[in-house]
């Protein structure tokens, strides 16, 4: 077996990425998924980094997927902070475990380190993102626009110091916001699978999904 290799993602692997992307979250987080319908979108989205959309490949398969958006802190003193977002961060789910993920992370991070960019932002489980040094985002005073402190939203600083002084709330491209029915229609086009409820890992994203505290911004 070969040793796993990154490399740009090309235009002949979407529709890999995307029904890996399909089998990585399908069930996951909640009954089906439409983590692929924006992995199809965001490549045609204003936001999107294409520098930084990467695959991980083993004896010819795709194994791994990572894309980058641009995202922005929306600053409390006024103002914004550019900085990038990834996701979907996608393994198949016979090649999780084997720190494939990680390697996506440490590649990407590396390069956009390289292009300039001052720190990553996420959506994710602080137990997993915590081991590629992300920290919760309210240590920085970030939250969300609905005014909450969320243990989800975490953070990497990719120069020292980026994120002092940034207080704010995390806006994430809108590409983000997808439309359901549009999502199920593109799922049309994928082999049937059922979807399923009550899993584990369901169970676990809405515990820390729930986990928030208010934000009060400086002043406020």
């Amino acid at each position: 077996m070969q040793a796993v290799t990154l490399r740009p993602e090309g235009p002949a692997d979407c529709r890999a990425v995307e029904e890996l992307t399909r089998d990585a979250f399908w069930n996951h987080h909640v009954p089906g998924c439409d983590e692929h319908y924006l992995t199809h979108i965001l490549r045609d989205s204003p936001d999107f980094v294409p520098e930084l959309d990467y695959v991980a490949v083993q004896d010819g398969q795709i194994v791994g997927s990572i894309l980058y958006t641009r995202a922005k802190i929306v600053l409390d003193r006024g103002g914004e902070r550019e900085v990038l977002c990834f996701g979907p961060l996608a393994v198949a789910p016979a090649f999780q475990g084997r720190g494939i993920g990680g390697q996506l992370i440490g590649r990407t991070a590396s390069l956009a380190r390289a292009l300039g960019f001052s720190a990553i932002l996420i959506f994710g489980d602080p137990d997993y993102y915590g081991r590629f040094g992300f920290v919760p985002a309210e240590r920085f005073g970030i939250g969300t626009s609905r005014g909450v402190y969320i243990v989800s939203l975490q953070a990497l600083e990719l120069q020292p110091r980026a994120l002092a002084g940034c207080a704010g709330y995390f806006e994430e491209s809108r590409s983000f916001q997808t439309d359901p029915a549009e999502a199920a229609a593109f799922d049309a086009g994928f082999p049937p699978r059922e979807k399923v409820s009550g899993l584990p890992s369901q169970k676990k994203f809405q515990q820390i999904i729930a986990r928030t505290s208010p934000r009060h911004p400086a002043g406020q």
